[in-house]
């Protein structure tokens, strides 16, 4: 119930702020025009958003027996979990990572980086695994890939924003003048992606904390699973992703490390995370 809240939220500041912009940026012929874009984001969101987000960081749909040791986890912690199976993806990129997507447990799926099957343990990948299965078992991730595609649409909005006040506008009506034409365009070129940023934040950080927490009842591996996370966080500083801001709070850990602030992450720091799970006890004893 209150992951559906949330995403109702989400979908209802889209609307505000999409005709809030529009209206800035064209008056009431802008405003109507942004009303209608966001009923189309926000059922697009709903129904394709998963879609969406695998397509962004071209994930293809692992073939049964392609990926054994990978399949054979996936298998053995939805049984823990109670929960159908989630379709498996593998994502072309080196650096160690995963996230989980889809509109509800019946509809979802788990991706995981070349990197981080080729690079990770039994026990830590089995962590892993079970952290975005905890997800799905928790129904947030609708809200976290609702997320995603908003700000994505956000960022959009306000890079149409940025290039039409650098070149005066769209144009010299009366609706121009209403809407108040460069200058509030660059009102919203510069808090549209401030608001997105808010909202990844509102909807992340104390999500991981439950998600680790989950994980670590499937597994019984509160050390697997806070050595996993210190492995990640060391590889996600060394190798690099194409990823972009708009994605970033899905992934288990950020794929940008080092490239965001810590008052603007997505995530909380790596070591609150694992100190969450073992207290002061070593994670590799």
């Amino acid at each position: 119930m209150l992951n559906n809240l949330k995403t109702t939220l989400l979908l209802g500041i889209l609307t505000t702020l999409l005709v809030l912009a529009g209206s800035l940026m064209g008056g009431r012929s802008g405003a109507m025009i942004a009303f209608v874009v966001a009923i189309v984001m926000n059922v697009a969101s709903y129904w394709f958003s998963a879609k969406i987000v695998l397509a962004t960081y071209g994930a293809r749909e692992v073939k049964p027996g392609e990926l054994p040791r990978v399949e054979q986890i996936l298998d053995r912690l939805v049984q823990r979990a109670n929960i159908p199976r989630p379709k498996l993806y593998v994502i072309p990129q080196s650096q160690p990572n995963a996230f989980a997507t889809g509109r509800n447990p019946q509809h979802a799926a788990v991706a995981v980086t070349e990197g981080i099957v080729q690079m990770m343990p039994d026990d830590e990948l089995e962590g892993v695994i079970a952290h975005e299965l905890a997800h799905v078992k928790h129904r947030d991730i609708l809200i976290s890939t609702v997320a995603a595609t908003l700000a994505g649409a956000v960022m959009m909005l306000a890079s149409m924003a940025r290039w039409g006040a650098i070149f005066g506008g769209f144009g010299g009506g009366r609706d121009d003048r209403e809407g108040g034409g460069a200058l509030g365009m660059l009102v919203v070129a510069l808090v549209a992606p401030l608001a997105a940023t808010l909202v990844q934040l509102a909807v992340s950080r104390s999500r991981e904390f439950e998600a680790d927490r989950g994980a670590v009842e499937m597994t019984g591996n509160p050390q697997g699973m806070a050595r996993a996370l210190h492995r990640l966080g060391q590889a996600s500083g060394r190798i690099p992703m194409e990823a972009s801001p708009q994605t970033a709070h899905m992934f288990i850990v950020s794929p940008m490390f080092g490239r965001l602030g810590t008052l603007f992450s997505t995530h909380p720091p790596i070591e609150d995370r694992i100190r969450a799970l073992v207290g002061d006890r070593p994670i590799w004893a």
